[in-house]
Parts: C-alpha cells; structure tokens; sequence
C-alpha cells in the first residue's frame, strides 16, 4: 500500500532560537490512522501544525502521495493541501445551526448538492434530528460529531483532529473515540489524532507515535508501544510497571529478586550487566492464592472488575498487580503471586 504521508526530519523553530520539534519522522499508508501521543509541552500540536501547514518548517520535508508540501523553502498553502481539521475547542460558529456549520466551507455546491451533502454527513454521526439546533443546544459529544462531519464535508484526503476527546465526559467517551474510529474506517480517510491520553490513543489508532520533548521515541502499534518499548520514557509514560534490579549469578544466569530469567526470552545485545533492571507491568504479576512466593499488600484501588494492588516482596522490592475484585485482600495483608511474561524488557539504568 502506497504511503499517504511522509515525514522525514522536520524541525520547527519559534522564534530565533526556541526549537519545538527535531529531526521527526513517520509515515502513513493510504486509510491508516495515526495518533501523536505524549505529555503536554511535547511539540504534538506543534507537528500537527506543520502538517496542516499552519507553520513553516526549518529542515525536513512533508511529503502527501509523494509530493512535496512543506520544506525548508516552499510550504503548500493550507487550501491547497485538502486537509480537513478538528480543533480541540470545536470551533463551531454559535450563531450558526447545525446544517450551516456543516455547509460552510461548501460555497461551490448548488444549494441541492450542499443540502444532500448536509443530510448524508448529518445520518452518518445519526445526528439528523439536530440539524436546526445550535452549539449551545448540543451536548459536548453532539458538537464534537458536528465538528468532525464538517471537517469531513469538504472531502479532505487527510483529516487532522487536535485532542478532540478531551472536552467529553468519561462516561461516553469510549464509546465515542470507537464511534469516531469506526466513521474514519468506513470513509477510508486517512487521519491523524493528537492525544496525551494513552487510551485514547490504545482504541483508535493504527499506528502510535510517541513523542518527548519535540523528539520521537517510537512508532508502532499500541501492542508494541506497551509491550516492548524501546527506552524508559516509554515504558514509564504508556501504562503501569516498576522497575526490578537485574544482577548475575554464579553460573552467569541473570536473575530478579524474584527469581533466574529464562535465557529464550532474553533480547541479545547486553554486553555487560551490571547495570541493568527489568520492566514489570501489573499483568506480568498474577494473583495465586496457592503460590508460595508472597508479597505484602500497602496500597489498592477499587476500579470495578478488579483491583489494582501494590505490593511490597521481601519488605523492599515494589511491585503492581490485578486481581479480581471479588479477591478483596487488606492493606498489610500477605498474598500470593507468580510471574506469567511473555518475554522480558530490559533496560540499562539512566
């Protein structure tokens, strides 16, 4: 599949000095749906931006089906780069109904194929007995489908959403961050979300773009991103996990406080290990009454189906794990628990 959007090296400076973004790079296929994810401050609005063509780049290159929209000399207007765009405020006129927020940007349609238009973008979010309200008549989930179907109306071969969850409520907000995949799927549209919700960014997006500090730190999909992240930043930013100390044996087996590490699920590479700890997430550490290695409860929090507990091993050694929440253990009490991983993540310590 041929690649929708290219971003090699793009660099962005405010200012005269104040560089926001270095050296950024990932792409797109034709559909695919991407999310910027990190933590406020990090440069994603900034990119998003860029890409939109609301800022000019200082190095690199934006490439849309292979041809060039922004570098360091030229920048594509943002009319003519067929971009759709949901702001974070939804930006949607007040003084306008439904059905006119929509036709805005639709000047070039007869009234006929504007209204049609109107109609078919309005019973796609099931939205067409709201088409004579106004903004402040709509709930926060209502505006933001109005706000998305009119960056759709144009037809834009990418679609641009700047955190457009983070105004919704939590209780409808799964629902819609899978209703908005769903809609993006169904159109073919290739999109890009900026979130700093982890979440978020886990149900809707194809593929993840993590960022720090105006860096990238890793692209891939949201398995890859929370199993095998490649530094600590990741690991510590996306989910849960503590961090075990490594040392070595006799025999030269790696070893855990919690016991040897297998060899077959070791990454090659370590030179040395002295200076090395192991990432363990809350779905590594199982819940067994019937195990004989324990652990000391000193926190949990009820989160419906199941608690999350932290546990002390060997009065010293922090540890996250599950549990069902019908295995309501106290505070201070001792529990049983085994490892179940996958495979092992490693880091040096920082």
């Amino acid at each position: 599949m041929n690649k929708k959007l290219i971003i090699s090296d793009l660099s962005l400076i405010y200012g005269d000095k104040n560089k926001i973004l270095s050296n950024v790079n990932f792409d797109l296929k034709e559909s695919e749906i991407g999310c910027i994810l990190g933590p406020s401050g990090c440069g994603k609005t900034s990119l998003l931006r860029a890409i939109a063509g609301f800022e000019n780049i200082i190095s690199g290159t934006i490439l849309k089906d292979g041809v060039c929209i922004s570098n360091s000399l030229e920048n594509t207007s943002v009319q003519d780069r067929k971009m759709g765009m949901v702001f974070q405020d939804y930006a949607l006129f007040p003084n306008m109904n439904v059905k006119s927020n929509i036709a805005f940007g639709l000047n070039n349609k007869s009234k006929k194929d504007k209204e049609a238009r109107v109609n078919y973008l309005l019973d796609l979010v099931n939205l067409g007995q709201y088409k004579d309200k106004y903004p402040h008549e709509l709930s926060g989930g209502e505006q933001q489908r109005v706000a998305l179907v009119r960056a759709l109306a144009t037809s834009p071969e990418i679609l641009l959403l700047d955190e457009p969850f983070s105004n919704i409520d939590a209780d409808i907000k799964e629902d819609l961050v899978s209703d908005v995949r769903d809609l993006l799927k169904e159109l073919s549209i290739t999109s890009i979300v900026v979130t700093h919700d982890q979440y978020e960014a886990f149900n809707i997006a194809d593929k993840i773009v993590i960022m720090n500090d105006g860096k990238v730190e890793q692209v891939g999909n949201a398995y890859n991103i929370y199993h095998k992240p490649v530094n600590k930043f990741v690991a510590d930013f996306v989910g849960l996990g503590i961090f075990l100390p490594i040392t070595q044996n006799k025999n030269g087996k790696l070893k855990t406080p919690l016991g040897i590490l297998e060899d077959s699920k070791l990454k090659k590479g370590f030179t040395k290990f002295e200076n090395l700890e192991m990432l363990l997430r809350p779905d590594d550490v199982i819940h067994n009454d019937e195990s004989k290695t324990k652990a000391v409860v000193i926190e949990k929090q009820f989160r419906g189906a199941e608690f999350l507990y932290k546990l002390l091993y060997k009065n010293k050694y922090p540890l996250l794990c599950y549990a069902p929440s019908h295995h309501n253990h106290k505070i201070g009490e001792s529990i049983g628990i085994e490892l179940d991983i996958e495979h092992y993540v490693i880091f040096e310590k920082s």
